[in-house]
């Protein structure tokens, strides 16, 4: 059997735009939320948001090609190039071997907005020429894959809030199962912008805090909806057997993957989370989890009155008493939540919790909902000698997953 492992990691978040610092800022509680900065929110019920910070897009993309090119393909490129500059794979695997899946829960959103109301305003000829390849969803992927000729397996994932995870578990099967020997693979999504605010306000699924600290509280009695974020997160996959022969630093190995449907509601998870509990019973099985494991959870932990008490559900449905032992956080208490971006960026916090056996803090949670009741690391990291971390993700449609990687 092929075993695939995790030799290089990229990230664009609102708490670091590359891993390192990223991962400090997580274990040290510092809070990537904050007033919104980019437009004027004086119209907008919610104000808030995790804008990332401080990016230059000129150091992936040349300044001609800027207004070719999407903000969420630049992170995605970003955070691509991170992870294979840190994996040292490219020259070490043929073309047809590489694959490229970066998936987007949304896509080119401004793009798309600023060619509408060109058509409206202006008229046919001045939608831009660069609209359709700057707007759609699998563009990150392609663009990736021109960059470093990944000729082989090629997908984009699109499973709303589930999208991160999806690509990386689809692209773990793909290298298992011989498809591939190393997959570049992710998330990434730009969608901070009035017209998703507007939406998911409308919807009552934003925060309605005002203090940008208080706003993303999982698990918290008093959570009242999620913050939007944006970034990326990609990972490079490896089969283990080609990753030892090269040399490779190896982060962890990836053993599991769950994906199921709640079959349920458009955007509500089942109430009991049979679902998710389904995702997680086949990742950790899958993987070979056993009750002398000690275990992370990085949870979805969206903030939102159903998510977090559903999630918990799941949690001890799938793992009965040993759910008490476990280890588990959200880190979109710090980053928000980074729609398509956000499955892909827990993973690699859930690589490195295993890594250096650190569980990341979720901040902001005072007072615990009584149906919560599992350990949510609050406000401090904790060292733990960890042997398996995972990471769960839902999206709208029903969408359930659980990532499962194990020390190697």
């Amino acid at each position: 059997m092929r075993r695939v492992v995790v030799t290089g990691v990229g990230a664009v978040t609102p708490v670091g735009n590359d891993v390192p610092t990223m991962w400090k800022n997580m274990l040290d509680g510092v809070c990537g939320i904050d007033k919104i900065k980019k437009f004027d929110t004086d119209n907008l019920a919610v104000k808030i948001a995790g804008e990332v910070k401080d990016f230059d897009p000129t150091t992936v993309v040349e300044k001609r090609d800027l207004r070719k090119t999407d903000m969420y393909t630049i992170f995605a490129l970003a955070a691509a190039k991170e992870a294979v500059e840190d994996s040292g794979i490219i020259g070490t695997v043929d073309e047809k071997r590489l694959g490229s899946y970066i998936g987007a829960g949304i896509g080119g959103l401004y793009s798309f907005v600023e060619n509408t109301r060109n058509l409206i305003e202006k008229g046919p000829r001045k939608v831009s020429p660069h609209f359709i390849p700057k707007m759609i969803g699998n563009i990150a992927t392609g663009q990736v894959a021109i960059k470093y000729k990944a000729k082989g397996v090629s997908l984009s994932v699109m499973s709303a809030c589930a999208t991160g995870a999806n690509s990386i578990g689809e692209a773990f099967h793909a290298v298992k199962d011989g498809y591939a020997d190393a997959v570049i693979a992710g998330g990434a999504e730009y969608v901070v912008h009035p017209l998703t605010i507007a939406g998911f306000s409308n919807m009552k699924a934003l925060s309605t805090t005002e203090d940008p600290k208080k706003a993303s509280i999982p698990f918290d009695v008093k959570r009242n909806g999620f913050v939007m974020g944006e970034g990326a997160g990609v990972l490079i996959l490896e089969e283990y057997e080609h990753a030892k022969a090269r040399g490779a630093k190896i982060y962890a190995e990836i053993s599991g993957y769950g994906n199921t449907c709640d079959a349920h509601h458009v955007t509500a998870p089942e109430p009991n989370g049979e679902g998710l509990a389904e995702a997680i019973r086949i990742g950790f099985e899958e993987a070979g989890v056993t009750d002398e494991d000690v275990v992370y959870l990085n949870a979805h932990g969206t903030s939102t009155p159903m998510n977090d008490k559903t999630e918990t559900m799941a949690v001890k449905a799938a793992l009965g008493e040993k759910a008490y032992d476990i280890s588990i956080s959200s880190t979109k208490s710090m980053t928000g939540h980074m729609l398509g971006a956000t499955g892909a960026i827990e993973a690699i916090v859930s690589v490195m919790a295993l890594r250096d056996g650190m569980v990341p803090p979720t901040i902001g949670t005072d007072e615990v909902d009584p149906e919560c009741d599992l350990d949510y690391t609050l406000g401090k990291a904790k060292k733990r000698d960890l042997t398996v971390s995972a990471s769960t993700n839902l999206g709208f449609g029903g969408h359930d997953t659980c990532l499962v990687f194990k020390k190697i």
